[in-house]
């Protein structure tokens, strides 16, 4: 993955404090459990392996950890599942970047996960996974290639339905295999693999919470250039006891106000799962609402809106996490815009600003619209549909925040 290592002078950094806890200092932490990834799952869809599930199958999946450690452990999910899912072997390895958007591992260092001591674990319906801990270095801002084994037939998988990262599949048990018989996975989505922990001493982790825009719709497939990629890169940059690992708890198409099937249940509905389960969090960031002011052509109540916010907030306090609250960035010549949606944005917006009832502020808003046009996203950082941020864009909103307000 490319490293992230200048960003603009002209962007300040806006993420303001409101309520710091202490610091947190390196000497203080033992190594515990950390999130370093992880994806917020969804319903299965109408058509496409998640519809049709697998059978006598092995899926080849990747994920891009942000901090790295001596042991590890998986997250796997059957939280939309139809029936109880077997999970006959699974294997792990890192793996290099320039082998990245290809199946090949070098077989050696494979090295098999177990559940209970078992090779073998069925995951209940509604339920989720954890794996044993696994001993294997994994290195920070690097690939971990996760090979799982079904030696039945799944029935319907539970998502996530854009990675942005080519995933593949085999044939029967290929878990120690090279790659040599995968073929690539159409689409982009992931199936059961919900996070992965590591052992590390860094200061917890934040979950990055929102739509597409902190999902990474348009960014470029398997160059992991979404803005909590590159936030990842720049706290990576830190000293070690400002690091924190970074969690994508983004589905596109997600709203505050309702269920969306596959583009996941509400904010609040999928907050335990995606936000207080999530291992080592210290604090949330909450980038949510434009798609319910979109998709109602400006007929939602901002009113409504702050009512989730404030819930979201409530919510995130009792688990004893850090909350902060994003600007929606502009969106003049959407699909969905219309000058009541701007008016109601401006609205949202002014509340997260000023109300000061979340622990601090990150202004994406500021970061990327057009000073001269303010309700438009910087043509420098359209992706080309006036909604999406491209990877300049996404670079812009990692260098809002304030990394030491983050790891307080």
């Amino acid at each position: 993955m490319r490293r992230i290592k200048h960003f603009a002078a002209a962007l300040a950094l806006l993420l303001v404090p409101i309520a710091p806890a202490s610091a947190v200092t390196q000497s203080a932490l033992s190594p515990d459990w950390v999130g370093s990834w992880a994806v917020a799952v969804t319903p299965p869809g109408t058509s496409g392996i998640s519809a049709t599930g697998v059978t006598d199958t092995t899926l080849r999946q990747v994920a891009h950890l942000s901090v790295g450690g001596p042991e590890l452990r998986l997250r796997l999910s059957n939280a939309y599942g139809t029936a109880p899912l077997v999970v006959g072997k699974v294997t792990v390895t890192p793996r290099g970047d320039d082998l990245a958007g290809t199946p090949t591992v070098d077989p050696a260092p494979l090295v098999p996960v177990s559940f209970g001591g078992r090779t073998a674990v069925t995951i209940p319906v509604g339920a989720e996974w954890i794996s044993d801990p696994v001993r294997i270095t994994v290195p920070d801002d690097t690939d971990l290639v996760i090979s799982t084994y079904f030696p039945g037939t799944t029935g319907k998988l539970t998502q996530h339905p854009a990675g942005y990262a080519t995933g593949f599949s085999a044939a029967g048990d290929q878990t120690s295999g090279g790659g040599s018989e995968y073929q690539a996975l159409p689409g982009m989505a992931r199936y059961i693999i919900e996070g992965v922990d590591v052992k590390s001493r860094v200061g917890g982790s934040v979950v990055l919470f929102g739509d597409s825009i902190t999902d990474g719709v348009v960014s470029p497939i398997d160059q992991n250039l979404r803005y909590p990629d590159q936030l990842a890169d720049r706290l990576l940059a830190e000293p070690a006891s400002r690091e924190l690992g970074v969690l994508n708890a983004g589905i596109s198409g997600n709203r505050l106000l309702s269920n969306a099937g596959t583009a996941g249940d509400s904010a609040l509905a999928r907050f335990d799962r995606d936000v207080a389960a999530q291992t080592g969090a210290r604090t949330v960031v909450l980038l949510e609402g434009i798609n319910d002011i979109g998709g109602s052509l400006g007929a939602t109540d901002p009113a409504d809106l702050i009512a989730v916010h404030r819930q979201f907030i409530q919510r995130a306090h009792q688990a004893g996490l850090k909350v902060i609250g994003a600007t929606l960035t502009p969106f003049e010549g959407a699909g969905y815009y219309s000058a009541e949606g701007e008016a109601d944005r401006q609205a949202l917006n002014q509340w997260i600003r000023t109300s000061r009832e979340y622990d601090g502020v990150v202004d994406f808003d500021k970061a990327v619209r057009d000073p001269a046009q303010p309700s438009k996203m910087l043509p420098a950082y359209d992706v080309g549909d006036h909604l999406h941020p491209n990877a300049d864009g996404f670079k812009a909103m990692a260098a809002a925040f304030d990394l030491k307000a983050l790891s307080r």
